[in-house]
């Protein structure tokens, strides 16, 4: 396990990375992220940090709002498909509205929670 820790940290300095791991992480996560938080507080975080790139260890809408305050900085997800029931449950109700506004339309789920 060292020595991934050791990977990790070293790939980190070399590109100028930052790892957020939101608190719900395991605590192998926890220990090699830079900042452990809720979503907003490590979203909001993103946009007083001078690193060029942000893994963001939590669901896709997090990264989403942390590109959307920092779109100049690279905003990494080791997960794409990490999605929480509320962002989840959004993207069902906005698909059935679709569905409703135009009933003869192929609709599919939206892909982005701020789409």
């Amino acid at each position: 396990m060292e020595n991934i820790v050791n990977d990790i940290l070293a790939i980190k300095e070399s590109q100028n990375a930052c790892i957020l791991a939101h608190n719900y992480q395991p605590g192998e996560i926890q220990d090699v992220a830079d900042f452990v938080g809720d979503s907003l507080e490590l979203s909001n975080l993103v946009t007083t940090l001078p690193h060029s790139v942000i893994v963001f260890c939590g669901v896709s809408f997090m990264a989403e709002a942390a590109k959307i305050l920092s779109p100049d900085k690279t905003i990494l997800l080791p997960e794409p498909s990490a999605l929480c029931d509320c962002e989840d449950r959004l993207k069902q109700k906005r698909s059935r509205d679709s569905k409703n506004t135009a009933p003869h339309a192929a609709v599919t789920l939206l892909c982005q929670f701020f789409g």
